[in-house]
């Protein structure tokens, strides 16, 4: 029986119902709070540069009204640092982001970007942030977040969602070892992106795997199921992989 496996819930997409009228609901503070009392261990929201979901008024509202911790998902610019540390969240995951990607598109080159992340890792670190980095389980990037001295890295797992057969077999091979990697030099290891109840089992039975932040599929579950029960669900289908 392996340790347990703390699930953290995306909100984004509950605000991009919300802006698609222009109007106040859905609520995604009250999503963040339903999916709190139905399994959530977290809460995860991103705040992108052009506000396409998730407001800066929502990520007010989480930080007074949650009792569980929330994570900020944050683009590496000195506007999402500033934010962050005016609000102080748990944690913060800096990930990459380009205007025109629909979602979150591969894993942050902190490898390449370390003079830039430094300093903001430095100062995050320094608000009593917990920091991790959304990256490809690449033993390249693992050994530049040991530089950068984060606690956590976030893999993502974006390529197994979308491929199938020998080559999803492969890819789970790299994030297995990544996620080894990571904890052997004392990284803590999360993981998410295209998880969903029919692919969650594979990555929620790595052992070192820490958390899951997952968003769009419990939100398309919610549809059919209510939001609580999608929770529920997915709280079961890790259990049950662990």
């Amino acid at each position: 029986m392996h340790e347990y496996l703390r699930l953290g819930v995306n909100i984004d997409h509950v605000a991009t119902v919300r802006n698609a009228r222009g109007v106040g609901y859905p609520d995604p503070v009250r999503a963040a709070l339903v999916a709190a009392a139905t399994g959530a261990d977290g809460i995860t929201a991103h705040l992108r540069e052009d506000r396409r979901h998730i407001t800066d008024d929502d990520i007010a509202r989480l930080m007074a009204e949650l009792t569980i911790p929330l994570n900020l998902e944050m683009a590496a610019t000195d506007e999402m640092l500033g934010i962050a540390l005016a609000h102080r969240p748990h944690a913060a995951c800096i990930v990459p982001e380009k205007r025109e990607e629909r979602t979150t598109e591969g894993g942050l080159d902190a490898a390449g970007m370390h003079n830039h992340l430094a300093p903001m890792v430095r100062e995050l670190k320094g608000a009593n942030i917990r920091v991790s980095l959304f990256v490809e389980p690449d033993p390249r990037q693992i050994e530049a977040a040991l530089r950068l001295g984060v606690p956590v890295i976030e893999l993502h797992t974006g390529a197994y969602a979308e491929l199938t057969d020998e080559a999803r077999a492969a890819e789970l091979r790299r994030l297995q070892d990544a996620a080894a990697l990571a904890v052997k030099n004392g990284i803590e290891v999360h993981a998410g992106h295209g998880l969903t109840l029919d692919n969650v089992a594979p990555i929620a039975a790595i052992p070192q795997v820490k958390e899951l932040n997952i968003g769009h599929a419990l939100i398309a579950d919610a549809i059919f199921m209510g939001l609580g029960g999608a929770v529920t669900a997915m709280r079961a289908a890790m259990d049950a992989a662990r």
